[in-house]
Protein backbone atom coordinates (compact mmCIF):
# COMPACT_ATOMS: atom_id res chain seq x y z
CA UNK A 1 0.00 0.00 0.00
CA UNK A 2 1.18 3.81 -0.72
CA UNK A 3 -0.51 7.03 -0.38
CA UNK A 4 -1.72 8.04 -3.75
CA UNK A 5 -3.57 11.54 -5.01
CA UNK A 6 -6.81 10.16 -6.98
CA UNK A 7 -5.44 11.84 -9.83
CA UNK A 8 -2.18 9.43 -9.65
CA UNK A 9 -4.49 6.64 -8.78
CA UNK A 10 -6.78 7.08 -11.97
CA UNK A 11 -3.22 7.46 -13.93
CA UNK A 12 -2.16 3.97 -12.60
CA UNK A 13 -4.87 2.21 -13.57
CA UNK A 14 -4.68 3.61 -17.29
CA UNK A 15 -0.95 3.06 -16.99
CA UNK A 16 -1.42 -0.69 -15.75
CA UNK A 17 -3.91 -2.04 -18.38
CA UNK A 18 -2.22 0.05 -21.27
CA UNK A 19 0.66 -2.55 -20.01
CA UNK A 20 -1.52 -5.37 -20.09
CA UNK A 21 -3.77 -5.03 -23.22
CA UNK A 22 -2.63 -3.53 -26.53
CA UNK A 23 -6.48 -3.19 -27.67
CA UNK A 24 -6.81 -0.40 -25.40
CA UNK A 25 -6.10 3.29 -26.38
CA UNK A 26 -6.55 6.54 -24.77
CA UNK A 27 -7.78 9.67 -26.61
CA UNK A 28 -9.16 13.08 -26.19
CA UNK A 29 -9.14 16.80 -26.06
CA UNK A 30 -5.18 17.73 -24.88
CA UNK A 31 -5.00 13.92 -23.17
CA UNK A 32 -1.60 13.52 -25.00
CA UNK A 33 0.92 16.40 -25.22
CA UNK A 34 -0.38 18.10 -22.50
CA UNK A 35 -0.98 15.04 -20.38
CA UNK A 36 -4.15 15.94 -19.66
CA UNK A 37 -5.98 19.43 -18.48
CA UNK A 38 -6.19 18.11 -15.28
CA UNK A 39 -2.73 16.62 -15.27
CA UNK A 40 -4.07 12.43 -15.18
CA UNK A 41 -2.38 11.34 -18.69
CA UNK A 42 0.54 13.09 -17.61
CA UNK A 43 4.01 10.67 -19.03
CA UNK A 44 1.23 8.36 -20.80
CA UNK A 45 2.32 9.83 -24.58
CA UNK A 46 5.89 8.97 -23.30
CA UNK A 47 5.20 5.69 -22.60
CA UNK A 48 2.90 4.68 -25.51
CA UNK A 49 3.38 6.65 -28.17
CA UNK A 50 0.80 8.40 -30.32
CA UNK A 51 -0.52 5.47 -31.99
CA UNK A 52 -2.07 4.79 -28.64
CA UNK A 53 -2.59 8.21 -26.80
CA UNK A 54 -3.86 10.52 -29.37
CA UNK A 55 -4.79 13.68 -29.03
CA UNK A 56 -8.02 14.80 -31.17
CA UNK A 57 -9.91 17.86 -32.70
CA UNK A 58 -12.16 19.99 -30.29
CA UNK A 59 -15.09 17.77 -31.52
CA UNK A 60 -16.50 15.41 -28.55
CA UNK A 61 -19.14 14.07 -31.16
CA UNK A 62 -16.38 13.37 -33.46
CA UNK A 63 -14.55 11.62 -30.74
CA UNK A 64 -17.23 9.77 -29.22
CA UNK A 65 -18.07 8.50 -32.67
CA UNK A 66 -14.63 7.33 -32.97
CA UNK A 67 -14.68 5.38 -29.94
CA UNK A 68 -18.08 3.66 -30.07
CA UNK A 69 -16.11 2.27 -33.83
CA UNK A 70 -13.01 0.89 -32.39
CA UNK A 71 -14.75 -0.35 -29.56
CA UNK A 72 -16.93 -2.34 -31.77
CA UNK A 73 -14.25 -3.46 -33.82
CA UNK A 74 -12.51 -4.85 -31.16
CA UNK A 75 -10.43 -2.15 -29.23
CA UNK A 76 -10.71 -0.79 -25.55
CA UNK A 77 -10.79 2.67 -26.00
CA UNK A 78 -10.58 5.04 -22.81
CA UNK A 79 -11.56 8.65 -23.66
CA UNK A 80 -11.67 11.89 -21.90
CA UNK A 81 -14.46 14.39 -22.15
CA UNK A 82 -12.17 17.18 -20.20
CA UNK A 83 -15.47 18.60 -18.66
CA UNK A 84 -18.87 16.77 -17.75
CA UNK A 85 -20.70 19.63 -19.73
CA UNK A 86 -19.04 19.24 -22.86
CA UNK A 87 -20.75 15.76 -22.90
CA UNK A 88 -23.82 17.01 -24.02
CA UNK A 89 -21.87 17.40 -27.40
CA UNK A 90 -21.37 13.78 -27.83
CA UNK A 91 -25.00 12.38 -26.64
CA UNK A 92 -26.44 11.32 -30.15
CA UNK A 93 -22.81 8.72 -30.56
CA UNK A 94 -23.36 7.97 -26.52
CA UNK A 95 -26.53 7.21 -26.30
CA UNK A 96 -27.78 6.19 -29.76
CA UNK A 97 -25.12 4.57 -31.33
CA UNK A 98 -22.71 3.25 -28.50
CA UNK A 99 -25.27 2.13 -25.76
CA UNK A 100 -27.61 0.61 -28.17
CA UNK A 101 -25.04 -1.41 -30.03
CA UNK A 102 -25.41 -4.67 -28.05
CA UNK A 103 -28.88 -4.85 -27.75
CA UNK A 104 -30.20 -3.93 -31.34
CA UNK A 105 -27.23 -6.51 -32.68
CA UNK A 106 -28.88 -9.18 -30.07
CA UNK A 107 -25.84 -9.61 -28.42
CA UNK A 108 -23.43 -10.40 -31.42
CA UNK A 109 -21.66 -6.65 -30.57
CA UNK A 110 -20.49 -4.76 -27.50
CA UNK A 111 -19.00 -1.46 -27.38
CA UNK A 112 -16.13 -1.37 -24.45
CA UNK A 113 -15.19 1.78 -23.74
CA UNK A 114 -14.90 4.30 -21.03
CA UNK A 115 -16.10 7.58 -20.91
CA UNK A 116 -14.02 9.67 -18.26
CA UNK A 117 -16.47 12.64 -17.40
CA UNK A 118 -14.46 14.92 -15.34
CA UNK A 119 -16.24 17.41 -13.50
CA UNK A 120 -15.77 20.64 -11.40
CA UNK A 121 -17.58 21.83 -8.72
CA UNK A 122 -16.87 25.72 -8.50
CA UNK A 123 -16.78 26.15 -12.54
CA UNK A 124 -19.50 27.94 -14.38
CA UNK A 125 -22.48 26.93 -15.61
CA UNK A 126 -21.31 24.83 -18.35
CA UNK A 127 -18.35 22.75 -16.88
CA UNK A 128 -19.96 22.21 -13.10
CA UNK A 129 -22.86 20.11 -14.52
CA UNK A 130 -23.67 16.91 -12.38
CA UNK A 131 -25.35 14.84 -15.30
CA UNK A 132 -24.77 11.41 -14.19
CA UNK A 133 -28.43 10.83 -13.62
CA UNK A 134 -29.00 11.44 -17.27
CA UNK A 135 -27.12 8.13 -17.99
CA UNK A 136 -28.57 5.91 -15.23
CA UNK A 137 -31.25 6.36 -17.70
CA UNK A 138 -29.92 4.62 -20.53
CA UNK A 139 -30.12 1.10 -20.49
CA UNK A 140 -26.33 0.16 -21.76
CA UNK A 141 -24.65 2.51 -19.46
CA UNK A 142 -22.61 1.09 -16.22
CA UNK A 143 -22.25 4.77 -14.08
CA UNK A 144 -19.26 4.54 -11.47
CA UNK A 145 -18.80 7.64 -8.87
CA UNK A 146 -15.51 6.88 -7.42
CA UNK A 147 -14.57 9.07 -4.22
CA UNK A 148 -11.14 7.66 -2.99
CA UNK A 149 -7.90 6.71 -4.59
CA UNK A 150 -8.53 3.18 -4.34
CA UNK A 151 -11.85 3.07 -5.75
CA UNK A 152 -10.75 5.04 -8.57
CA UNK A 153 -8.22 3.01 -9.64
CA UNK A 154 -9.75 -0.39 -9.07
CA UNK A 155 -13.11 0.91 -10.66
CA UNK A 156 -11.01 2.11 -13.27
CA UNK A 157 -9.35 -1.36 -13.75
CA UNK A 158 -13.20 -2.99 -13.98
CA UNK A 159 -14.35 -0.26 -16.19
CA UNK A 160 -11.62 -1.02 -18.62
CA UNK A 161 -12.73 -4.80 -18.71
CA UNK A 162 -15.96 -4.09 -18.99
CA UNK A 163 -17.99 -5.37 -22.21
CA UNK A 164 -20.34 -2.49 -21.96
CA UNK A 165 -19.81 1.45 -21.92
CA UNK A 166 -19.14 3.35 -19.05
CA UNK A 167 -19.41 6.01 -17.63
CA UNK A 168 -16.73 7.16 -15.36
CA UNK A 169 -17.37 10.49 -13.62
CA UNK A 170 -14.30 12.27 -12.21
CA UNK A 171 -14.53 15.04 -9.63
CA UNK A 172 -12.02 18.04 -9.76
CA UNK A 173 -12.03 18.60 -5.81
CA UNK A 174 -11.36 15.10 -5.30
CA UNK A 175 -7.89 14.88 -7.57
CA UNK A 176 -5.88 15.92 -4.56
CA UNK A 177 -7.25 13.58 -1.78
CA UNK A 178 -4.91 10.97 -0.90
CA UNK A 179 -5.05 7.40 0.20
CA UNK A 180 -3.85 4.06 0.55
CA UNK A 181 -4.00 2.05 -2.83
CA UNK A 182 -3.22 -1.26 -3.68
CA UNK A 183 0.14 -1.78 -6.64
CA UNK A 184 -1.73 -4.79 -7.68
CA UNK A 185 -4.36 -4.91 -10.84
CA UNK A 186 -7.33 -6.01 -9.20
CA UNK A 187 -10.42 -4.02 -9.93
CA UNK A 188 -13.65 -4.37 -8.04
CA UNK A 189 -17.06 -5.29 -8.78
CA UNK A 190 -19.56 -3.24 -9.91
CA UNK A 191 -22.69 -2.70 -7.71
CA UNK A 192 -21.34 -2.89 -4.07
CA UNK A 193 -21.45 -0.12 -1.88
CA UNK A 194 -19.15 0.81 0.62
CA UNK A 195 -19.67 1.68 4.27
CA UNK A 196 -17.48 3.90 4.93
CA UNK A 197 -18.80 4.88 8.86
CA UNK A 198 -21.12 2.79 10.71
CA UNK A 199 -24.19 3.96 12.68
CA UNK A 200 -27.23 3.47 14.21
CA UNK A 201 -29.58 6.40 13.79
CA UNK A 202 -29.54 8.17 10.31
CA UNK A 203 -28.40 6.75 7.46
CA UNK A 204 -26.55 9.28 4.79
CA UNK A 205 -26.24 8.27 1.20
CA UNK A 206 -23.61 10.82 -0.84
CA UNK A 207 -21.36 10.03 -3.78
CA UNK A 208 -18.06 12.02 -5.39
CA UNK A 209 -17.72 15.28 -3.85
CA UNK A 210 -20.77 15.03 -1.55
CA UNK A 211 -19.12 11.73 0.13
CA UNK A 212 -16.35 14.18 2.30
CA UNK A 213 -19.43 16.60 3.02
CA UNK A 214 -21.45 14.12 4.59
CA UNK A 215 -18.44 12.11 6.44
CA UNK A 216 -17.72 15.77 8.15
CA UNK A 217 -20.97 16.43 8.89
CA UNK A 218 -21.34 12.75 10.78
CA UNK A 219 -18.22 13.81 12.47
CA UNK A 220 -19.98 17.11 13.86
CA UNK A 221 -22.89 14.95 15.00
CA UNK A 222 -20.77 12.23 16.37
CA UNK A 223 -19.98 15.19 19.46
CA UNK A 224 -23.79 15.28 19.83
CA UNK A 225 -24.37 11.73 20.52
CA UNK A 226 -25.96 11.58 16.97
CA UNK A 227 -24.75 8.16 15.35
CA UNK A 228 -24.77 8.91 10.93
CA UNK A 229 -23.74 5.73 8.60
CA UNK A 230 -22.35 7.20 5.79
CA UNK A 231 -22.89 5.06 2.11
CA UNK A 232 -21.00 5.57 -0.75
CA UNK A 233 -22.57 3.59 -3.56
CA UNK A 234 -19.77 3.70 -5.25
CA UNK A 235 -21.28 2.98 -8.58
CA UNK A 236 -24.78 4.28 -9.58
CA UNK A 237 -25.64 1.25 -12.10
CA UNK A 238 -25.50 -0.87 -10.87
CA UNK A 239 -26.91 0.14 -7.77
CA UNK A 240 -26.59 -2.10 -4.33
CA UNK A 241 -29.85 -2.11 -3.52
CA UNK A 242 -29.45 -4.27 -0.57
CA UNK A 243 -26.77 -2.42 1.31
CA UNK A 244 -29.36 0.87 1.25
CA UNK A 245 -32.29 -1.28 2.20
CA UNK A 246 -30.09 -3.43 5.45
CA UNK A 247 -28.75 0.26 6.48
CA UNK A 248 -32.37 1.65 6.42
CA UNK A 249 -33.81 -1.26 8.00
CA UNK A 250 -31.58 -0.52 10.75
CA UNK A 251 -31.33 3.45 11.39
CA UNK A 252 -35.28 4.29 10.44
CA UNK A 253 -34.24 7.20 8.81
CA UNK A 254 -32.50 8.44 5.58
CA UNK A 255 -31.26 11.51 3.84
CA UNK A 256 -29.61 11.43 0.21
CA UNK A 257 -27.20 13.76 -0.57
CA UNK A 258 -26.06 14.65 -4.65
CA UNK A 259 -24.61 17.79 -6.09
CA UNK A 260 -26.91 17.34 -9.42
CA UNK A 261 -29.97 19.33 -9.48
CA UNK A 262 -32.68 17.99 -6.88
CA UNK A 263 -35.59 17.34 -9.45
CA UNK A 264 -34.80 14.29 -11.17
CA UNK A 265 -31.55 13.35 -9.35
CA UNK A 266 -30.43 9.87 -8.51
CA UNK A 267 -31.76 10.30 -5.09
CA UNK A 268 -35.09 10.26 -6.16
CA UNK A 269 -34.49 6.92 -7.68
CA UNK A 270 -32.81 5.55 -4.37
CA UNK A 271 -35.76 7.03 -2.56
CA UNK A 272 -38.27 5.33 -4.63
CA UNK A 273 -35.75 2.10 -3.69
CA UNK A 274 -36.48 2.24 -0.16
CA UNK A 275 -40.56 3.27 -0.68
CA UNK A 276 -41.02 0.12 -3.04
CA UNK A 277 -39.95 -2.39 -0.25
CA UNK A 278 -41.00 -3.38 3.28
CA UNK A 279 -38.36 -1.15 4.60
CA UNK A 280 -40.77 1.95 4.24
CA UNK A 281 -42.26 0.37 7.03
CA UNK A 282 -39.62 0.74 9.03
CA UNK A 283 -39.26 4.40 8.40
CA UNK A 284 -39.53 6.99 11.47
CA UNK A 285 -39.30 10.07 9.55
CA UNK A 286 -40.04 11.30 5.85
CA UNK A 287 -36.63 10.72 3.36
CA UNK A 288 -34.58 13.97 3.63
CA UNK A 289 -32.78 14.69 -0.01
CA UNK A 290 -29.75 17.70 0.09
CA UNK A 291 -29.06 18.69 -3.58
CA UNK A 292 -28.59 21.55 -5.58
CA UNK A 293 -32.26 23.63 -5.57
CA UNK A 294 -32.16 23.98 -9.32
CA UNK A 295 -30.60 26.91 -10.78
CA UNK A 296 -26.89 26.97 -12.74
CA UNK A 297 -24.00 26.57 -10.94
CA UNK A 298 -22.51 30.26 -10.53
CA UNK A 299 -18.92 31.26 -11.59
CA UNK A 300 -18.22 33.23 -8.29
CA UNK A 301 -17.37 31.20 -5.16
CA UNK A 302 -19.00 33.45 -2.77
CA UNK A 303 -22.49 32.15 -4.62
CA UNK A 304 -21.82 28.51 -4.40
CA UNK A 305 -22.97 28.72 -0.76
CA UNK A 306 -26.53 29.16 -2.63
CA UNK A 307 -26.45 26.47 -4.45
CA UNK A 308 -24.43 23.56 -3.89
CA UNK A 309 -24.78 21.10 -0.52
CA UNK A 310 -22.83 21.78 1.95
CA UNK A 311 -21.92 20.26 5.67
CA UNK A 312 -24.53 22.55 7.51
CA UNK A 313 -26.94 21.68 4.89
CA UNK A 314 -26.72 17.75 5.65
CA UNK A 315 -26.27 18.39 9.42
CA UNK A 316 -30.29 20.71 8.94
CA UNK A 317 -31.61 17.16 6.92
CA UNK A 318 -30.23 15.10 9.75
CA UNK A 319 -31.87 16.72 12.23
CA UNK A 320 -35.34 17.47 10.24
CA UNK A 321 -35.12 13.28 9.70
CA UNK A 322 -34.24 13.19 13.59
CA UNK A 323 -37.52 15.51 14.71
Amino acid sequence: MRNLELREAIREALVQEMRRDERMHLFGEDVAYYGGILGVTKGMLEEFGPDRVMDTPISESGFAGMAVGAALMGLRPVIEMQFTGLITVAMDQLVNTGAKARYVHDGAMSVPMVVRSPHMMHGNAYMSQALEAWFTHIPGFKVVTPSSPADAKALMITSIRDPDPVLYVEHEDLYGVTGPVPEGHEGVPFGQASILREGADVTVVAWLAMVPVAEAAASKLAEDGVSIEVIDPRTLVPFDSECLLRSVRKTGRLVIVHEAVRRGGFGGEIAAIVAGSDVVGHLKAPIQRVANPGVPVPHARRLNRAVLPDEDDVIAAVKAALS
